[in-house]
């Protein structure tokens, strides 16, 4: 079974950037779909961005969309989440996550697997 370790998170000014990295252990890495969420205090975890199992597809919350880029190496077992432009509002706990869906769930249900989190804290 996959297990995910989310790292980069940190404090940054607003309009900087941060890349998170998830390393997932274990074989089958390249047969899950993948997924970042978020979740601010006192809000419910949010969608933030996904990618396909070979990274063809990607889909992204409209908050995020042209500041983020999700990626992913499938021979380094990493996905990766490239963010731009930083706002205190994206301050958040960041997850990573991972699906067997063939398509790029935005719902945390279809996610079997999650990290533990990064924080992520943007200051204004």
């Amino acid at each position: 079974q996959v297990q995910l370790v989310e790292s980069g998170g940190g404090l940054v000014q607003a309009g900087g950037s941060l890349r998170l990295s998830c390393a997932a252990s274990g074989r089958s890495f390249s047969l899950y779909s993948m997924g970042w969420f978020r979740q601010a205090p006192g809000k419910e975890r949010e969608f933030v961005a996904g990618i396909s199992r070979n990274g063809g597809t990607t889909n992204y919350a409209d908050s995020v969309k042209g500041r983020y880029t999700i990626s992913r190496d499938n021979a380094k077992n990493t996905v990766y989440l490239q963010m731009n432009s930083l706002v205190p509002e994206d301050t958040a706990v960041y997850y990573c996550a991972a699906s067997w869906t063939l398509t790029v769930a935005v719902r945390s249900a279809p996610y079997d697997l999650w990290g533990q989190g990064t924080q992520v804290t943007v200051s204004s």
